[in-house]
């Protein structure tokens, strides 16, 4: 039974992947279990200065998800290249995703470059989106032309290291997006990102996040995550990652059948920290009860 696939040359063990942002930069969960049963790590999101982030509260919890308003709260990306990564290859052998956010073009293409730099990253994956942040990555994910200018300028900067963009749901059309960014040069995409939302404490009358709204994200955005990646999947040839409540192996199968060649795993490792764990674990079972001997030949196949 073949559970590896190919991922812009890279191959993964299996086509799962935690997502940015719910696992740390992976050595958080070293202690708990052996993180090279994972085809790959996408690592918290860095920026080119140290964040603190925004003002607490920054959680909003939600029926089947969660909100969060964390504000890219990260060390810098001179922390990651010259600490973390380092001590994360020093233990896991797999593909490292290295996540990056900016609030300029400039800023983009500065951490993406160090980044590209480091021996110990396999994939670049551009943030374009976060909803969360003021000024920042929603002007770029919403807009074709901005989206375009900072995939062609990473991607620049970027020599040897596939380029993934990493788009929002918040739009009227994802598939404008996707185009301009695969026509700009982007390697792969990975999509979606979270939806932005809000919770209102009824008896304080005010938001329950400080920064007001924040990122919808949980099992209840799968069917729209789905739905996205299919469109993608359609309209453009690069390779996807799909991303979006994916809490199950069954999640995994159906979201490589709208077209993912690999899947991340975001909300449920908050809440079920075992998670990506369980779906490597489950994932042979579930194929064979679905006839499926090689993962590889389901992707797209709707």
């Amino acid at each position: 039974m073949v559970t590896s696939v190919n991922l812009c040359g890279l191959k993964l063990i299996n086509p799962v992947i935690p997502a940015s942002g719910t696992f740390g930069f992976g050595l958080e969960m070293a202690p708990v279990y052996d993180l090279n049963v994972l085809g790959g790590i996408s690592l918290k999101g860095s920026t080119a200065e140290p964040r603190f982030g925004n003002e607490c509260p920054r959680i909003a919890e939600c029926p089947s998800g969660m909100i969060n308003s964390v504000g890219l709260q990260n060390p810098g990306i001179d922390v990651l290249v010259n600490d973390r990564l380092p001590a994360l290859r020093s233990i896991y052998s797999g593909c490292i995703i290295a996540n990056i956010s900016g609030f300029s073009v400039d800023e983009y293409a500065e951490c993406c470059e160090k980044a590209a730099l480091a021996p110990e990253v396999d994939i670049i994956e551009v943030n374009i989106s976060c909803p969360n942040v003021h000024g920042g990555g929603l002007a770029f994910g919403t807009s074709p032309k901005a989206a375009a200018e900072v995939t062609g300028r990473v991607k620049a900067v970027c020599k040897g290291k596939p380029v993934f963009v990493k788009l929002s749901p918040n739009v009227t059309d994802i598939t404008e997006i996707a185009r301009a960014v695969e026509d700009a040069g982007a390697d792969g995409l990975t999509l979606i990102n979270t939806i932005l939302g809000m919770r209102i404490d009824i008896a304080a009358r005010r938001p329950v996040v400080a920064n007001r709204y924040g990122g919808f994200s949980g099992r209840a955005v799968f069917p729209v995550a789905l739905r996205m990646v299919n469109q993608v999947a359609r309209a453009c040839s690069v390779p996807i990652m799909g991303c979006g409540g994916v809490a199950s192996a069954e999640d995994v199968i159906e979201m490589m059948m709208a077209g993912a060649t690999a899947v991340q795993v975001g909300a449920e490792n908050l809440r079920n920290p075992m998670v990506c764990k369980e779906i490597t674990e489950n994932l042979p079972s579930v194929m064979d009860k679905f006839g499926i001997k090689d993962i590889n030949e389901i992707i797209g196949i709707v």
